[in-house]
């Protein structure tokens, strides 16, 4: 592999840092390219699949998160109106991966370690406050042009990594469609320290808790728990985030004659995108600018990390003799994978815990009893709701 050859990263968010890294280290000069001044500290993903942490572990950082985070091996599907409680074991999939269960812990965590990482490697050059303004690309690879508070600075190398999020600005310059929906509900997102394991009997530490009059998902990590809510479209955000509603919603969670302590409030437009092409010559798209999904499963960012590392994994390929046709096999794999599994799971659970009519309510609960009581059928739904079967399909994918 010629080393001069450089690789550049547009997006400081954990899948731009875990691409950056995994080629940093093998060699390759990386320029990676964030709009903000720092990685971002925010709490958009916190889930951590067993597969995700096997590949982790490999770059030496699953200690790292496990010193910061919870391991989960169990999540729960409950019914609010019966009281039935479905638990899942990840422990099942011991021998399929090495680390059989959910870790807990917020991305900012593994993203400030990374970017520290990056920061000491003499082949990774940081560009942080730079916001992408253009790219273009010819013969000689690829040029991306970026505007900080006093100068355009004018970056280049043989390939483009696009991490830069749902509102993907390279995405938008190479004119890819971003088909799909957004939804007619916007799902408001509240942390706090309250103890919801006292008031639920063997609450676990992920729960998706289906509900006619209000589904929400109970998640914790290590000092608070993130609650996440559907709030109607017709609602302003002032409004959403406002204390009335908000301890409204997490009163008809757990009464409580006080007020809750809230630690954090955010909203989220949901969509479900995924982009018509992953590659358009040199550049391409990975996580959020190649696909969006709502956040029920911690789908998204584990999805995000998979697609970078495939692409990573081509890019030395060719970068070492191989033919460039192997770099069109990324988008083949991870774009049918991404329809078959992530958007399809996504949906799937959004749907499961909102319905509302008798006989579907009964259809799915019958069908979650049968799913907890075949070890079998029980294994086969962990595999593919862990993406172990997503990872194991694209590997298929000539």
């Amino acid at each position: 592999m010629k080393t001069s050859e450089r690789v550049l990263i547009a997006g400081a968010g954990p899948v731009g840092l875990i691409g950056a890294l995994y080629l940093a280290r093998r060699g390759v000069p990386v320029t990676l390219v964030e709009a903000l001044a720092q990685p971002a500290e925010d709490l958009r993903a916190s889930t951590f699949h067993p597969p995700t942490l096997d590949m982790l572990d490999d770059l030496g950082l699953f200690d790292f998160l496990l010193e910061r985070g919870l391991k989960s091996p169990v999540f729960q599907h409950r019914d609010r109106p019966t009281g039935e409680v479905f638990s899942f074991n990840l422990g099942l999939l011991a021998g399929e991966v090495r680390h059989p269960y959910r870790l807990q812990c917020e991305q900012w965590k593994m993203m400030r370690h990374v970017a520290e990482l990056l920061g000491a490697m003499p082949n990774v050059e940081l560009c942080f406050g730079e916001r992408t303004v253009h790219v273009g690309q010819g013969a000689a690879g690829v040029r991306l042009s970026t505007e900080t508070a006093t100068a355009i600075r004018h970056h280049e190398g043989r390939y483009l990594i696009a991490c830069d999020g749902a509102n993907s600005i390279i995405r938008k310059w190479l004119g890819i469609e971003f088909e799909g929906l957004t939804y007619p509900e916007k799902f408001y997102c509240v942390t706090t320290p309250f103890a919801f394991g006292d008031h639920f009997e063997d609450l676990s530490n992920v729960n998706y808790v289906a509900d006619p009059e209000q589904w929400f998902v109970l998640l914790r990590v290590p000092e608070l728990w993130r609650v996440l809510i559907p709030v109607p479209d017709t609602m302003a955000d002032g409004e959403i985030t406002g204390d009335a509603h908000t301890q409204a919603c997490l009163k008809r969670i757990v009464p409580n004659n006080s007020d809750y302590t809230v630690r954090h409030r955010t909203i989220y437009r949901v969509h479900q995108r995924v982009a018509k092409q992953y590659r358009q010559g040199n550049v391409f798209l990975a996580g959020d600018a190649a696909h969006i999904n709502n956040p029920l499963g911690g789908m998204g960012m584990n999805g995000g990390l998979h697609d970078v590392l495939n692409l990573a994994d081509k890019l030395l390929a060719v970068m070492g003799g191989e033919d460039d046709a192997l770099l069109d096999r990324y988008e083949r794999q991870r774009r049918a994978v991404c329809y078959k599994y992530v958007q399809m799971q996504t949906m799937r659970n959004k749907a499961e815990m909102e319905e509302k009519t008798g006989a579907g309510r009964e259809k799915r609960l019958g069908e979650m009893r049968a799913l907890v009581a075949d070890a079998g059928a029980t294994r086969e739904f962990l595999i593919k709701n862990s993406m172990l079967a997503s990872l194991r399909d694209a590997a298929a994918i000539e």
